[in-house]
């Protein structure tokens, strides 16, 4: 049996749902898109087609998924963080280059970020809430800021420790 809830007022579409997760109201997602297990899908978000998330992510509200995104295990995506897959956007171009956005392992984004396309964050990086990041993120950095910049590994690990607790 497939404990997953999905509140009456989502529209999903795929049956790519792992056991235990839960995708409340005025969520949309689309055929194709993989959902793991026991993910947390906040309201007034959207996934296409071409995306897939891992196992025990959250994905607060107001976040858009857009094709090509690949989402690790273990992910959290804050409130109104904003992704992109397409470097130069016109409206009505259905022959853009898509750019995918890869977020490896036990990565956590703050509310309110920006993932330029064709970024890759690393397992265990944490991008601060606001930041605009322009460049592939290392693993277990932290970045901040606009345009983001990597913080030092004594920072990251004093706000390791924090989290932890």
């Amino acid at each position: 049996m497939n404990n997953k809830f999905i509140h009456h007022l989502a529209d999903v579409q795929t049956l790519d749902i792992g056991t235990g997760t839960r995708i409340w109201q005025f969520v949309v997602i689309l055929l194709g898109a993989k959902i793991g297990s026991e993910c947390n899908i906040c309201s007034h978000c959207l996934i296409e087609s071409d995306v897939v998330v891992g196992d025990r992510v959250t994905i607060k509200s107001g976040v858009q998924l857009w094709n090509g995104l690949r989402v690790g295990d273990d992910v959290f995506i804050g409130p109104n963080v904003t992704f992109t897959n397409d470097k130069y956007p016109r409206s009505g171009n259905k022959s853009f280059k898509l750019l995918p956005i890869v977020i490896e392992n036990n990565v956590s984004i703050g509310a309110g970020a920006t993932i330029l396309p064709g970024i890759h964050i690393g397992e265990g990086a944490i991008v601060g809430a606001g930041a605009v990041v322009t460049k592939n993120v290392p693993p277990q950095s932290l970045v901040i800021g606009n345009p983001a910049r990597i913080v030092n590994a004594k920072e990251n690990d004093e706000l390791r420790s924090l989290q932890n607790h």
